[in-house]
């Protein structure tokens, strides 16, 4: 395919990869309306965003790897199916355990981040590569709060139901551009996919997020989560051992080990824990009556609205990243995006008490959400081999995961350490939680100091091989790591 058609291509990977990020949150907000509509206990409806999160974490790093070694355009359009079938298979789950295995198929759609930015990079220009990342980072971050936002007027105006009908209708128009519009990328990898390798990184995944999400229920010293935690540890170390004897280890240990991207990864995991947690607990917040000291008593619709200006300014910052990463660098936007979110959260802890002042720290959050997306995603893929882009940007979407579930987890802790004789949490509990969230940022953006600006830019795939990961024969620096 010629490459003047990389804008069709570029709008087919946004599509698909916004859609998924709009799922990940789009479906939180309506937790209680699902409740009540399939006759199930708050603690089973939990398993709705559980089981999403669970299958994302086990297919995005999996299906990166395979779209590396079989084609990206084969991988993303079977994903895009898959997506498919679960959006349907959910609009008309007549029960929470099929709308629950429902949300299990649709996680695989988390693959459509590393495979969407692994065809970018093989399909495009390079002098467009850095740019066109960061668009379609800011598409990726947008998604999510769209969902956050989309989801009260949707349930208000039709039903729940429409949170997955809608994407049916939008999977399915992609599903048909991609196959005629989207190249297969020349690019592949050697060797094959080491299911022992994916065995344990799925195990230890689950192991480690399983506890995280459901502590609040199971409680933290209880033997389910004492005994995961253990086992996590275990299989990690399996894992671990496991990949370094390979001979086509599904990740490569020794890309992770690259300066650039362990400190990237490092930074994914602390600001995915303030970033997730955010999305998580400010909803509450601002839906809490006011009679508990604190809170609107907002609405659904109303509490997405207070999250806005997130969803405005993370856009566009997120697009003008490219404009600013061949100026400034991407690892002076990481830092700088960091220290806005450490900024707004701490504005957050001390100055809540009207609604424009949340609507102004969520318009903050955004800028520092869409400049810290775009360059983690730019320094990944400037930084690993070209037959390794779906693995490494797939870990890193991972970690930033893990990291949003330990953030959860603890802001949980204390919001609902010590709630009121109403019930509902004090808050002070939501102070300290987003004081912590702050620290969380303020470390990510000290460990964005960390990352090295010498090979952070364009790579010239071919001069690159097993024995040269890094890339250490590609071109030296350019602007899209210059810092």
């Amino acid at each position: 395919m010629p490459r003047k058609s990389t804008r069709l291509t570029f709008a087919v990977l946004a599509t698909g990869a916004g859609v998924f990020a709009m799922l990940q949150s789009l479906i939180a907000p309506a937790l209680p309306t699902v409740q009540h509509a399939l006759h199930t206990s708050q603690s089973t409806a939990t398993w709705v965003m559980t089981a999403y999160l669970l299958s994302a974490s086990v297919f995005t790093p999996i299906l990166g790897r395979v779209g590396d070694l079989i084609g990206k355009k084969r991988t993303l359009v079977a994903v895009l199916l898959v997506v498919l079938l679960g959006c349907l298979l959910a609009a008309l789950a007549p029960s929470i355990g099929v709308l629950i295995v429902a949300r299990v198929v649709q996680g695989v759609g988390g693959a459509l981040f590393p495979l969407s930015f692994g065809i970018i990079r093989d399909e495009f220009d390079p002098s467009r590569v850095p740019g066109s990342i960061s668009n379609l980072s800011a598409v990726i971050a947008a998604g999510g709060g769209v969902g956050i936002v989309a989801a009260g007027p949707i349930v208000s105006a039709l039903d729940y139901r429409w949170l997955f009908w809608i994407p049916v209708a939008v999977v399915a128009v992609t599903v048909l551009i991609a196959l005629r519009y989207v190249p297969e990328s020349p690019n592949r990898a050697e060797g094959s996919v080491s299911w022992l390798g994916a065995g344990l990184l799925s195990a230890w995944l689950v192991a480690l997020l399983l506890p995280l999400s459901q502590a609040g229920v199971w409680g933290w010293g209880s033997i389910k989560v004492i005994g995961l935690f253990a086992a996590a540890a275990v299989l990690f170390t399996a894992w671990l051992l496991a990949e370094a004897r390979s001979r086509t280890p599904l990740i490569d240990l020794r890309v992770m080990r690259l300066p650039a991207v362990w400190t990237t990864n490092t930074v994914a995991l602390l600001f995915g824990a303030g970033m997730y947690a955010l999305w998580s607990f400010l909803p509450g917040f601002v839906q809490t009556p006011s009679s508990a000291g604190y809170g609107f008593g907002a609405s659904v619709t109303a509490s997405g609205l207070l999250m806005l200006p997130m969803l405005v300014t993370m856009f566009f910052s997120g697009i003008l990243s490219g404009r600013l990463g061949p100026v400034v660098g991407a690892k002076r936007l990481l830092t700088t995006g960091s220290a806005l979110g450490a900024l707004a959260l701490g504005m957050l802890a001390v100055w809540h008490d009207q609604q424009w002042q949340v609507a102004l720290v969520s318009g903050v959050f955004g800028l520092g959400i869409g400049l810290a997306f775009a360059s983690m995603a730019n320094l990944i893929v400037g930084s690993v081999p070209a037959s390794q882009t779906g693995a490494a940007t797939g870990m890193n979407a991972n970690i930033r995961t893990i990291g949003g579930s330990i953030g959860a987890a603890v802001t949980s802790v204390l919001v609902t350490g010590r709630l009121q004789p109403s019930g509902l949490p004090y808050g002070s509990g939501y102070t300290h939680g987003f004081a912590l969230l702050a620290v969380l940022c303020l470390a990510a953006a000290l460990a964005a100091l960390l990352v090295p600006v010498a090979r952070t830019g364009r790579m010239n795939p071919s001069a690159q091989s097993a024995d040269d990961p890094a890339g250490t024969r590609s071109e030296e620096a350019t602007a899209a790591g210059r810092g």
